[in-house]
């Protein structure tokens, strides 16, 4: 188990036989061992995804701050960045891959337009 699955799985296994589902608590309804399972497992990915997807729009808002700035070195940094994150969640399968290729191409030219200060 990865950190952050640990740190969660602590927090739900306090209100099993509840568990959280894209923010909602619903009743664990599986009666069978391997359903129980799946949910806990479901929960823990739902987690994870949530996280990845936080991290890229984090990455994209940095890049347009830096740009908006002006400074140009920060922007650099930031777009290797959001380029990272972007394609870690295409591989991931969270965001589409079409989606990923145009935030990319957007984000560099406005870099690359940007006048060095």
């Amino acid at each position: 188990m990865t950190s952050y699955s640990n740190i969660f799985y602590k927090k739900v296994k306090k209100y099993l036989p509840f568990c959280f589902f894209f923010g909602k608590i619903i009743y664990n309804m599986a009666n069978v061992k391997n359903a129980k399972k799946k949910i806990k497992q479901i929960t823990k990915t739902t987690l994870a995804h949530q996280q990845l997807k936080s991290t890229v729009k984090n990455a994209i808002k940095n890049t347009d701050k830096a740009i908006s700035e002006g400074n140009k070195e920060k922007a650099t940094n930031s777009l290797r960045l959001a380029i990272k994150s972007l394609d870690n969640a295409k591989s991931k399968g969270l965001v589409h891959k079409n989606k990923v290729n145009r935030e990319k191409s957007r984000l560099t030219k406005k870099v690359n337009a940007m006048e060095v200060k």
